[in-house]
Order: C-alpha cells, then structure tokens, then sequence
C-alpha cells in the first residue's frame, strides 16, 4: 500500500505484546554498547521479568504525551527496535523523538534512518505536530548523520554533560520543523 503510515521503505512501526518486546529489550540491554549510545543510565542487566513489568507499567498506561511503537523489518518482519515520541506538549505543537535499534546487524544499513523518516510522516501528518526534537551523544556520529539524513538540524548541545569510560563527553540537541519536513518530501 503505497501511503501506508506506518511503513516505510526497509521498515514498518508496530505494536508488540508485552511479553516479546520485554524479551527483546532484556536482550538489547546486556549489550553494553547499545546501552551507551542509548541512555545516560549506567547499563545494567535487567531481566525479562523486570522489564516485562516496566512495559506494562510505562508502556501500557493511557498516557496522551507518550507514543511507543516498535521497529520491524518489511522483508523478515524482525523485531530489532523500537521508536516512539515522548513529552509531547500538544498546545505547542512539539515533542521529543527516540530511537534505538538493538539487533546490530542493522546498525549502519539504513534501517534507523528509515524508521526516523517513518515516526516523522506520523508526527506531522497524523498529530499535527509543528516541532521535533532529539538529543544524541556527540560520541554517536553515525545516529548524528541519520538524523542529519531525516532532516534534523543542529541546535545546539549540552557541554561535558556526559561521563562515559572516564571521559566527559557533549549531548548534542537536533531538530526539525514541520515546514522543513515538508520541504524534503518535494523531493
């Protein structure tokens, strides 16, 4: 279906029940490096048990300023992540976008820059959104040059904010506006 929302050109967002993606994410975050490049948190093992029970308590409540969908890809339909809008302030029109994808043989192939450009077509075209944001960790140059591909732009970052092996590092801050959004789909 050539404007399905919620499909893109490698991937489509989903749902998932809570059981599956709590394996996945259990999975995920015994990788130290996906932890790193994902959270500001130390990484630590958390098991399919406690994770389920943050999926049903944060994910599974009614909550109007956070949207959650999982990563699957169109030609295996394979869980490898997970991408949503958070913080969503809807008299302004704007929210924070995340994303991650936790299966690295996907890292660097196109798949989470293809599930940004998918969140985005939701954010503005299904809520009416006129603003996203994210924040990325200035070690994390390849999430940087995604976003730069989907159309975020620099705004700014938060100075050695960061503390990762003993080194501090930068939280970079991107963008992207509604009318920049549009622009590139003229393409």
């Amino acid at each position: 279906m050539k404007n399905d929302l919620f499909r893109g050109r490698l991937v489509r967002l989903a749902t998932e029940e809570s059981q599956a993606l709590a394996e996945a994410m259990s999975k995920w975050q015994r990788d130290s490096e996906f932890h790193r490049l994902l959270d500001t948190e130390p990484a630590m093992a958390i098991s399919v048990k406690g994770t389920k029970d943050w999926i049903e308590k944060v994910l599974e409540k009614e909550d109007a300023t956070f949207i959650f969908f999982t990563i699957h890809t169109l030609d295996e339909d394979r869980l490898i992540g997970f991408v949503g809008l958070d913080t969503i302030r809807w008299n302004h029109g704007d929210a924070f976008v995340f994303l991650a994808l936790g299966e690295r043989e996907y890292w660097g192939k196109g798949y989470g820059t293809d599930a940004m450009r998918v969140i985005l077509r939701y954010a503005f075209t299904e809520l009416n959104l006129h603003r996203v944001s994210l924040d990325v960790f200035e070690y994390n140059p390849r999430a940087i040059r995604s976003y730069e591909k989907a159309g975020f732009r620099y705004e700014g970052r938060k100075r050695k904010s960061l503390s990762r092996d003993g080194q501090r590092a930068d939280d970079v801050w991107m963008g992207i506006l509604r009318e920049e959004w549009i622009r590139l789909q003229e393409f």
